[in-house]
């Protein structure tokens, strides 16, 4: 991977009313002119998502989203864009023009903010104009964690950069494989080149899993399904690990002895984005699957689906073969998801790569929340 990727950067979300300063806030953390700014309030319409390198923090991906207080059919579609992207949220940016006052706007997203334990400052922008005591008061009062910037002077610019490196918190994932294996072990990875594969490249838990054994000092051997035997049979001493994809996996639990532990990437991913337990838990849904029983699929990138693609072909029909015919399968992909799930019987999630941790877990304790048995494809 020649850079970081999106789902494994920092996710910080500007929100705030129209013209508040969203946009010319990003330009001036960032130095660079990547947000349109306009005196036109309404500017910004749709959540827009830039990777970029935040010093002194690193890589991060800011979100810059439509102002809280949009109005009309548009507006309010807006809006409910704006707050679906706290799902994906790591920190927040709260942004109020100094001289206005503190309103029911900026008191409705705090209070999202609380009930998504999404950690938040407030930026109070634009203070060349001046600043409303009694908004500067109620912060105070609130204990609010805020900062007085102007992008206009970039006054207050550098304070801002660095509060940002000591309230952000940093959330340390599970490894992928660093735990299960040590120097000088041996880490075998099947990884099948199919219609699905991406030409010229291995796909992203492929890639960090090799790195991470590599980082450990294992050796690392990387073999397709048919050679896998072969490979194995070249070893001195039986390799400590094999991951497989889950496609595969049948064919390779017959060629691998049971005495050396065998694992696929997806359920590497389920710990190191999601909660392994929740989904392990939840494959016992399957068993209790019947004819009318509604199951999503979710799928966290967009792919063009190929021939017997693993989420839209081999899953689904496994799951007819095993319980029946009348099972309604429904599917979505990339960011989108239900805000409703209180229909279906059983989710079964990707190993979601292209998700960050936050949003993962966001969507597993959705399901929670309803007794909604959720997996993942492994």
């Amino acid at each position: 991977m020649k850079k970081t990727t999106m789902s494994e950067r920092i996710h910080i979300a500007i929100l705030g009313r129209r013209n508040a300063g969203k946009s010319s806030l990003i330009n001036r953390l960032t130095n660079q002119d990547l947000a349109l700014v306009s005196s036109v309030a309404g500017t910004t319409t749709d959540p827009v998502f830039k990777a970029m390198e935040l010093l002194p923090l690193g890589p991060v991906v800011i979100i810059d989203t439509a102002g809280i207080d949009d109005v009309g059919e548009l507006g309010e579609k807006r809006v409910s864009k704006t707050y679906k992207v706290l799902s994906k949220t790591d920190f927040a940016i709260l942004v109020i023009d100094a001289l206005t006052n503190f309103s029911e706007f900026e008191r409705n997203v705090i209070n999202k903010f609380n009930d998504m334990q999404i950690p938040f400052i407030v930026v109070l922008n634009k203070i060349d104009l001046g600043i409303n005591e009694d908004l500067e008061k109620q912060l105070k009062d609130n204990n609010y964690t805020f900062f007085k910037v102007s992008c206009q002077s970039e006054e207050g610019i550098i304070k801002l950069k660095d509060g940002l490196q000591k309230h952000i918190p940093v959330d340390i994932p599970p490894p992928l494989v660093a735990d299960l294996i040590h120097g000088g072990e041996s880490l075998v990875l099947v990884t099948p080149i199919d219609l699905g594969a991406p030409k010229g490249r291995l796909i992203m838990p492929q890639v960090q899993t090799i790195r991470e054994g590599i980082d450990q000092d294992a050796v690392v051997t990387i073999v397709k399904e048919k050679e896998l035997w072969y490979a194995l049979d070249q070893f001195k001493f039986p390799p400590k690990l094999v991951v497989t994809d889950s496609q595969v996996i049948m064919r390779v639990i017959a060629d691998v002895p049971p005495e050396i532990p065998l694992t696929t990437f997806s359920i590497l991913m389920a710990r190191y984005k999601g909660d392994l337990v929740t989904l392990v838990k939840g494959l016992s849904a399957v068993e209790n699957l019947k004819s009318g029983d509604k199951v999503l699929i979710a799928e966290a990138c967009t792919h063009h689906a190929q021939e017997d693609d693993i989420g839209t072909v081999k899953i689904p029909r496994w799951l007819r073969n095993h319980v029946g015919q009348n099972i309604d399968i429904q599917h979505v992909n990339g960011f989108d998801f239900p805000d409703d799930l209180t229909d279906y019987n059983l989710i079964i999630h990707c190993g979601s790569c292209m998700l960050n941790r936050r949003g993962m877990l966001f969507r597993i304790r959705q399901a929670e929340r309803l007794n909604i048995p959720i997996v993942n494809y492994g």
